[in-house]
């Protein structure tokens, strides 16, 4: 393996979007999420990050091959499903980043990838001198029949890395699961992390 990770900000990740948008539908078929997405939502969805000027993806290249990457712009952009919650506890929208995902594939996992993730991205919101990180989970019940049998949840990882769970910062993301028919509600909760 040879690894190397790169920072892209706004517009720069035009000429990634392809590749992300096809990681993004491989990582997110496996549990918890189970999603069966596609590509031309997930170009869509991404196109947020190409048109926001202080957005940033961390991209992790296997030689030329992205094998992960990490997202992040400031909460104050995201969709009204994400920003109401806080709206709704009084917080204000402009003082967070908001961490959208992290996807890796399986082989580049237990390497601190994981924790790079997070460091670029909440070195990142200091620069844009954001007072939290915050992202969310989907919660899925312990008997799920699609829970694999050595699933570990993130929790412990999350917390370690100084994030806490607000329950009480909850929302709802529409998606049709890899066995589902269409598309239903998941709950999502947010986990937030004071940075200065």
């Amino acid at each position: 393996m040879s690894i190397t990770i790169k920072n892209v900000i706004g517009a720069k990740i035009v000429p990634y979007l392809n590749n992300l948008a096809r990681l993004r539908i491989e990582i997110f078929r496996d549990f918890p999420y189970l999603y069966e997405g596609s590509f031309e939502y997930e170009t869509h969805y991404l196109q947020t990050y190409s048109q926001t000027a202080d957005s940033l993806i961390v991209l992790v290249f296997d030689n030329d091959n992205i094998v992960g990457a990490s997202t992040a712009l400031s909460l104050s952009v995201e969709t009204k499903n994400i920003t109401q919650p806080f709206k709704n506890q009084r917080l204000n929208v402009n003082e967070f980043l908001y961490l959208g995902e992290s996807i890796l594939q399986k082989n580049y996992r237990g390497q601190g990838l994981g924790v790079r993730f997070f460091e670029e991205r909440e070195t990142h919101a200091r620069r844009l001198n954001k007072k939290y990180a915050t992202f969310c989970a989907v919660e899925r019940p312990i008997d799920h029949p699609h829970r694999p049998a050595d699933y570990v949840p993130l929790d412990n990882f999350w917390q370690h890395r100084g994030y806490s769970k607000q329950n009480q910062i909850i929302t709802t993301f529409i998606w049709k699961d890899i066995d589902e028919i269409t598309e239903s509600p998941k709950p999502m909760t947010f986990w937030l992390k004071k940075l200065i």
